[in-house]
């Protein structure tokens, strides 16, 4: 009888004891296929490096960066299966010269973060965090000078509209808002359902009084969102982020929000993380913040490790993850003699 496959876990998935952060089973769902053995890396670290990785078949991360400098040297590693849908704390062409797979979990995050958008317009459109504040501050009497803001009729617009944006519009559809989204690598047809029109850039700018970013992050993406940007948006609009905070220029979104150029934000992300307890956005009352988590919950965590579970036992099966990002190194000469020799050793 040969080898069991090995699975090595970051730790920031665990906490100081040794037990898995977030509700429900967490890695336990591993121990449900056959033949397998997990374990957490044996130390915590900010880029993930060839000690942690030593000994291990397959890789889960979540917080940690992914560099050249991680696999070198490492001739076992099959995949790094990661715990969320963006992947730019990864170096992906570094993964593919490695010849190693990259998964992701959009299943997981679909719904959650979609609730979590959904979350941010109703908090900006009641002006919720600002008369829980009156009620905190015996200020009763100034409720009349915060009316909310009604949904029906007004535009939701989006930056993106595929796993989380098309869940989004699915969501909000009940409220009676206009739907419009730019996305130039999605077709018509696959946002027809939820009743999105696709247009370019400026309408979506020009038009939206909700604007939800729902974008991955990378050199095309990064302060896609600036000073000019913001000025095509309505003085009476709202921006949401949830996706990455690079996407937005956070000096200019400052500026704007302190000049009337819109009217609020939501914010779940931030350039810099965890953000300077001194950022003018935290005292801002016409901004909502949350620390890159609204979106944790039970039924994250709980279809995460599903999911997780799911590419693990597919590539024990040699079947090719339904979630692979980079699709090219799985015929790689390299990554099937790898394979091969894993297989062999599980027999």
């Amino acid at each position: 009888m040969g080898r069991k496959a090995r699975v090595g876990i970051t730790r920031d998935l665990f906490d100081k004891d040794g037990k898995s952060t977030g509700p429900g089973p967490g890695p336990k769902f591993l121990e449900e296929i056959p033949g397998v053995e997990y374990g957490m890396f044996p130390s915590l670290s900010p880029e993930v490096t060839p000690e942690q990785l030593r000994g291990f078949d397959i890789a889960v991360g979540f917080v940690p960066k992914w560099t050249a400098r991680s696999l070198a040297g490492n001739d076992q590693l099959l995949a790094l299966l990661r715990g969320g849908v963006g992947y730019d704390s990864v170096d992906v062409p570094a993964l593919n010269e490695a010849a190693v797979l990259l998964c992701i979990v959009p299943p997981a995050v679909r719904r959650p973060m979609a609730v979590t958008i959904m979350t941010f317009i109703l908090t900006l459109s009641t002006r919720l965090r600002i008369k829980d504040k009156l009620i905190r501050e015996g200020r009763w009497a100034e409720r009349d000078r915060y009316h909310g803001i009604g949904l029906t009729g007004k535009t939701l617009g989006s930056i993106g509209a595929g796993n989380i944006g098309h869940e989004m519009f699915k969501l909000a559809r009940p409220f009676g808002l206009k739907h419009i989204a730019c996305d130039p690598y999605l077709k018509p047809e696959a946002a027809a359902d939820v009743g999105v029109a696709l247009v370019d850039m400026d309408t979506v700018l020009a038009e939206s009084d909700f604007l939800n970013i729902s974008c991955p992050l990378n050199a095309e993406t990064r302060h896609l969102i600036g000073e000019k940007e913001l000025r095509r948006m309505k003085k009476t609009a709202f921006l949401i982020n949830t996706a990455r905070g690079p996407i937005v220029d956070e000096a200019a979104l400052i500026k704007a929000l302190q000049d009337g150029v819109i009217q609020g934000a939501g914010l779940d992300v931030f350039e810099q993380e965890p953000t300077p307890p001194d950022n003018p956005l935290l005292k801002m009352e016409n901004v909502v913040v949350t620390p890159h988590a609204l979106c944790f919950t039970d039924e994250f965590f709980t279809t995460m490790w599903q999911e997780i579970a799911k590419q693990v036992a597919q590539i024990i099966r040699g079947e090719i993850p339904q979630t692979l990002v980079n699709r090219e190194v799985w015929d790689k000469p390299e990554f099937q003699s790898r394979l091969k020799k894993f297989h062999e050793a599980l027999r």
